[in-house]
C-alpha cells in the first residue's frame, strides 16, 4: 500500500510574506477555493491571527465558504503564544484549526522570548488547553527547528518529550532559515521518527540554498507524513518550496507514496497566482514556467520526430500543457515543420527552405518568432517569391522629433541606377513616400495611389511582435495589395512599398 502525504498549501499565509505581495480579501477566497476543490491539496494555512482588520475580513470570507461545503477542518491559521488572544480571534474569525507558533532552537527560546524551557514549555501548555476547550484543534510549528537540531538538539527533544503528552494532531518542522542539506533533512526528521514513530509529523521548506526540493524529497524518505508548500515557490527571501515541482519528484521519484493533488491542476493555480500576486516566475520555472516544454534546438526537434528521442517523465500533457518548438535563429526544419503541423499548413519543400531561412534571418534580430507569427511569414515569403526584384530600396534614414516634422533620407537603385532623395512629411512612412516621389518624378514615372493601409500584429502579440503590413494600391484603374513584415511597423509599411514598385 502507498503511504498517503498530507499536503499543507500556505501560499495564502507564508507565501503572501513574499517581498510586495499582498492579496485582497476576494483573491484569497478564490485562491482557497481552488486549492481545495481543483487542485485537491490536503490543507491549506491562509493567514496569521491578529494581523489586520483586513486579513480578519479575508479569514471569515475563506471559513464561512469552508464551512458551507465542508472544508473548515481543512483551514488553518498560524497564532502565537499570547494567553487567549489568538484563540479568541479564531473564535471570532471562525477558523477551526491553529497552527501554534513556538520556538524549535535554543537560541530563538534564549534570545527572542528570553525564556528557559519550561517556562515555554508552561504557557504554550496553557495555550492548547484553552484552545482544546473552546473546540478548536492544534498543530505546533517548532520555529528556527533546523538550527536547533544543528546546535541544540537536546532541546529540540525535550521539547518533543513534552509535545508528546500534549493534546496536539501535528508537529510541525520548519526549516525557517532555509539552511538544510538534503543528508540533514534526512538525518535529523529519520532521528526523530524513530524516536516518536505514532507522532505526526509536516516538513516546512525554504530555498535559500535552491535545496527545498531536494529537502522535500528526503524528509518524506525519512517518514515525514505532510509537507509544506507554495504555489510558485512563493515566499519570504528565496520562497518555499514549490507545489508543482515537489509534487512532480513525488510522484516520479517515490512510487511508494501518493499525495491528493491533481497534476492537471498545477499550471493553472500557477497562472492565477502569479496574477493576482503580480509575482512573476521565470520563464525557465520547472513545471510551470513558459519555457519548460519548449523545444529551441532543431536538433532536438528532429529527435522527437525519432522516437521520442529528447522525451523525458515530465510530459506537459500530464500538467494540462502542450509541447512547443521555439522558432528563431537556432530553428531547424524540424522544428517549423512540427509548428506547421499544428496549424494544419503544409509547405512543398523549396517553400519550406524559403520560410526556415526567413525565420533564422528573422531570429537573428528578434529574439523568437511565434507559431502565431508563421501565416504571416510564409505569406510574406511566397509573396516575394512571385515578384522580380528590379528596384531595391537600400537604404533610408527615418527621423521623428518632438515639434519638427519627419524626414526621410533614402537611396532607391532602379535597374541598376542608384538616387538619392529626402522629404519631410506629416509623418515617418509619408516622408518616405514624398521622397520617392521625387525620385520617380525624375524618371517620370507616376507611382500608385495609396487605397488602403492595414496593420495586424498575431492574436496576444505584444511590442515585441512581427508586424503585417499589408497596402492596397491603385493603379490604371485596378487595385492590387502588397505586404510587408517586419518587427517595425515602419519598416513593414517600407517592403510593402517596395514589391509595389516591382510590380509596377
Amino acid at each position: 500500500m502507498q503511504r498517503h502525504i498530507e499536503i499543507m498549501d500556505t501560499t495564502l499565509r507564508d507565501g503572501e510574506q513574499t517581498s510586495g505581495v499582498s492579496f485582497s480579501s476576494s483573491e484569497k477566497l478564490t485562491i482557497a477555493q481552488l486549492l481545495l476543490t481543483e487542485v485537491k491539496v490536503d490543507r491549506i494555512e491562509i493567514a496569521s491571527a491578529r494581523v489586520s482588520e483586513g486579513e480578519f475580513q479575508a479569514v471569515k470570507k475563506i471559513t464561512e465558504w469552508a464551512a458551507l461545503n465542508g472544508f473548515i477542518d481543512k483551514v488553518e491559521v498560524l497564532t502565537f503564544v499570547d494567553g487567549d488572544v489568538s484563540v479568541n480571534w479564531m473564535l471570532a474569525a471562525g477558523a477551526k484549526v491553529m497552527n501554534l507558533l513556538t520556538k524549535g532552537s535554543l537560541n530563538h527560546l534564549t534570545h527572542q522570548i528570553k525564556k528557559k524551557p519550561e517556562e515555554h514549555f508552561k504557557d504554550i501548555a496553557q495555550v492548547i488547553a484553552l484552545a482544546r476547550h473552546k473546540g478548536l484543534e492544534c498543530n505546533v510549528y517548532l520555529e528556527d527547528w533546523s538550527n536547533g537540531m544543528r546546535h541544540s538538539k537536546e532541546y529540540v527533544f525535550q521539547y518533543l518529550d513534552f509535545l508528546s503528552k500534549q493534546p496536539v494532531k501535528r508537529i510541525l518542522l520548519p526549516d525557517t532559515l532555509g539552511v538544510l542539506i538534503p543528508s540533514e533533512t534526512y538525518e535529523y526528521i529519520s532521528s526523530i521518527v524513530n524516536k516518536y514513530p505514532d507522532l505526526h509529523f509536516d516538513f516546512h521548506a525554504h530555498n535559500d540554498y535552491d535545496l527545498s526540493t531536494a529537502n522535500v524529497l528526503e524528509a518524506v524518505k525519512a517518514g515525514a507524513k505532510g509537507l509544506h508548500l507554495t504555489v510558485n515557490g512563493m515566499g519570504e527571501r528565496a520562497g518555499n518550496a514549490p507545489l508543482a515541482s515537489s509534487i512532480a519528484v513525488l510522484n516520479d521519484f517515490m512510487p511508494e507514496v501518493a499525495t491528493s493533488v491533481i497534476e492537471k491542476s498545477l499550471y493553472s493555480i500557477s497562472k492565477l497566482v502569479e496574477t493576482f500576486s503580480g509575482f512573476r516566475i521565470s520563464a525557465n520555472k520547472p513545471i510551470v514556467g513558459e519555457n519548460v516544454f519548449t523545444q529551441t534546438a532543431g536538433i532536438h526537434a528532429d529527435g522527437d520526430k525519432k522516437n521520442n528521442l529528447y522525451f523525458n517523465d515530465l510530459m506537459p500533457e500530464r500538467f494540462g500543457r502542450e509541447r512547443k518548438y521555439a522558432l528563431g535563429k537556432m530553428s531547424g526544419k524540424a522544428n517549423i515543420e512540427n509548428n506547421l503541423l499544428q496549424l494544419g499548413i503544409q509547405l512543398a519543400g523549396v517553400d519550406l527552405k524559403k520560410v526556415t531561412q526567413r525565420i533564422i534571418e528573422l531570429g537573428d534580430r528578434k529574439e523568437t518568432v511565434t507559431q502565431a507569427d508563421l501565416p504571416y511569414i510564409i505569406s510574406d515569403v511566397l509573396d516575394s517569391n512571385s515578384i522580380s526584384e528590379k528596384v531595391l530600396i537600400k537604404n533610408y534614414v527615418l527621423s521623428h522629433s518632438k515639434n519638427l516634422r519627419p524626414s526621410v533620407t533614402l537611396s532607391i537603385c532602379i535597374n541598376g541606377e542608384l538616387f538619392e532623395e529626402h522629404a519631410q512629411g506629416d509623418g515617418q512612412y509619408d516622408a518616405f513616400v514624398n521622397a520617392l516621389n521625387k525620385v520617380y518624378k525624375l524618371k517620370e514615372i507616376e507611382l500608385p495611389e495609396l487605397v488602403d493601409y492595414e496593420v495586424r500584429i498575431p492574436p496576444g502579440g505584444k511590442s515585441d511582435a512581427l508586424c503585417e503590413t499589408i497596402i492596397t494600391w491603385s493603379h490604371h484603374c485596378k487595385e492590387f495589395k502588397t505586404r510587408g513584415l517586419d518587427s517595425d511597423q515602419t519598416v513593414a509599411a517600407i517592403k510593402a512599398t517596395e514589391k509595389m514598385l516591382n510590380v509596377i
